[in-house]
C-alpha cells in the first residue's frame, strides 16, 4: 500500500494538473512496483512560496528577483 507525498509550491497549479500528477504517479507505482491503484495513495501538499527555501532565500523572493530582472 504505497503512500506518496508530493510537495509543490502554490503557484498557479490547476485542479486538472493535480489530477494528472496523481494519475501519473499512480501509474509509475503500478508499472514499476506492480502495486494496485486502488491501494496507492497520493497526497499533494501545496506550500506557500514564503515557506519554501532554496539555499539562503525564500522562493517568493527568488521569484520577485526573477520577475524584476
Amino acid at each position: 500500500m504505497p503512500y506518496i507525498n508530493v510537495k509543490i509550491t502554490d503557484e498557479n497549479v490547476t485542479r486538472e494538473q493535480k489530477k494528472q500528477v496523481i494519475a501519473r504517479i499512480t501509474e509509475v507505482m503500478v508499472e514499476v512496483l506492480n502495486k494496485q491503484p486502488e491501494t496507492t495513495f497520493v497526497v499533494i501538499d501545496q506550500v506557500n512560496t514564503d515557506n519554501w527555501g532554496i539555499g539562503y532565500d525564500q522562493v517568493s523572493e527568488l521569484i520577485r528577483i526573477r520577475n524584476t530582472a
